[in-house]
């Protein structure tokens, strides 16, 4: 077998209809499809929800779920808020910085523009606490070789000591002569 791509991807919300309407207003995403239920399929455990389904462009989907009957959504307290978020690629680094300023004039707090050396990107959050990021690739196809190149000497070597291995030091070049 081999995966052919991700069908969706869901989250808990706690509004869906604040959800949908957020999502479509700031990141022009489509509203696609919704389901409702009042038992759950794989379990027949009478809860109702609300499933709904935004287009992330390319047959990517972002799905979530609104649970009524539910305990209200927390989030893992032993995992950093930077650990857990959903990424979603833009096309050029002056979309990020427009989207960026478009964020921050409807008052949401954004985070960056961050350079990641192969790629630059943008951090905030959605009105579930999900934290999201916008990010444009900016790698050379030879930056993409050289990392290519030690993806598994480095996970060997992480494996092995849980310390940052130093094979892709390169990228932090400029960050430590500036």
């Amino acid at each position: 077998m081999k995966i052919q791509r991700i069908h969706h991807v869901a989250y808990r919300c706690r509004d869906a209809k604040e959800t949908v309407e957020w999502y479509r207003k700031h990141l022009g995403m489509d509203f696609v499809l919704a389901i409702a239920e009042d038992k759950v399929p794989s379990t027949h455990a009478p809860d109702p929800y609300m499933h709904l389904f935004m287009d992330a462009g390319n047959g990517n989907i972002m799905a979530f779920f609104e649970l009524p009957n539910s305990p209200p959504m927390g989030r893992d307290s032993n995992t950093p808020d930077w650990v857990q978020h959903i990424a979603f690629k833009v096309g050029s680094v002056q979309e990020l910085e427009e989207t960026k300023a478009r964020l921050q004039a409807a008052g949401i707090d954004v985070i960056g523009i961050t350079d990641h050396t192969i790629f630059k990107s943008i951090y905030f959050f959605d009105p579930n606490g999900h934290r999201l990021e916008l990010a444009c690739d900016t790698a050379t196809p030879e930056m993409q070789k050289k990392l290519d190149d030690v993806k598994w000497e480095m996970l060997d070597e992480w494996s092995r000591t849980k310390r940052a291995p130093k094979h892709a030091q390169w990228m932090h070049e400029a960050e430590l002569a500036g």
